[in-house]
């Protein structure tokens, strides 16, 4: 009687946890406060856009599941192949780009990808006519429209560093008077248009005034760069980046299908509001 009353108590507690623990119920899915706080600070937004994102979240995986879409690990691969060839990258190349600039791992990025892939599919299940592609009259009044989007720096300003000795370089970092022999120092002017994809996107991702981390050039020498100064911006001439707002145009056209589709799905779906997060 006494190990009944114990499981009993246990259960109820547990189950009273949980509850407490959950925000929203979408068909039978629980997304919990924590859920919503990570998305918050993930993506930088208020709790009512983040719990609109996790519904729409569990909208989107509900319907993947009732249509029977999947994705093998080998489309995942080819689609990463296909942007690292894209790019002029070998696939590690692309990881070591990707990891340097958003932080992901290999793992991490095929998690993202078939999301991605799966999002496709799901569309081309949705939708009911193909989209047309936009002609060359929408491309260019977005490219106008947006040009902005379409500068990039005409070139760095930096100073290198690179030594034999990491440990000498990280105190470089960490202390800019620090003065050692065994660190090399070298100032150039590195043109936009001449820079490697992967040494191109790591000092787009650095601030003006200081260090890259630390890489391993192609003579094996521990590397960081202090980014001095960015060079003004350069437009980028519309016939290079036509393709570029071609598949923008094509995103936006999908996402605005997907996004009436799922609109519409939320308010027939079974959604039930336990409790809100309080900011």
């Amino acid at each position: 009687m006494y190990k009944i009353f114990v499981f009993l108590f246990f259960s109820t507690f547990l189950s009273a946890e949980l509850i407490n623990g959950v925000s929203v119920v979408v068909k039978g899915e629980p997304i919990t406060l924590y859920d919503i706080k990570e998305e918050m600070s993930i993506l930088n937004v208020d709790a009512a856009q983040a719990t609109d994102i996790l519904i729409r979240k569990k909208l989107e995986e509900a319907e993947i599941n009732e249509r029977k879409i999947s994705v093998s690990s080998s489309e995942v691969y080819d689609d990463i192949k296909k942007i690292a060839s894209m790019n002029k990258m070998s696939i590690d190349e692309f990881y070591d780009v990707v990891r340097n600039s958003n932080g992901l791992t290999s793992t991490e990025l095929k998690e993202k990808t078939k999301e991605k892939l799966l999002s496709q599919k799901l569309y081309a299940s949705i939708a009911y006519s193909s989209l047309d592609v936009p002609g060359e009259e929408e491309i260019k009044e977005y490219y106008e429209l947006h040009k902005e989007q379409f500068m990039h720096p005409s070139a760095f300003d930096v100073v290198i560093y690179s030594s034999q000795n990491r440990d000498a370089l990280q105190k470089k970092r960490t202390t800019p008077l620090y003065h050692s022999d065994e660190i090399r120092i070298d100032e150039q002017t590195l043109p936009y248009d001449r820079l490697p994809p992967e040494l191109l996107q790591m000092l787009k991702n650095t601030k003006e005034k200081s260090f890259t981390p630390i890489f391993q050039d192609t003579n094996a020498l521990y590397t960081s760069f202090y980014l001095k100064e960015i060079q003004s911006s350069k437009e980028t001439s519309y016939e290079s980046v036509k393709e570029q707002i071609i598949n923008m145009i094509m995103s936006q056209k999908r996402e605005q299908v997907l996004g009436d589709y799922f609109a519409r799905l939320r308010n027939n779906a079974d959604i039930q509001i336990i409790r809100e997060v309080k900011e």
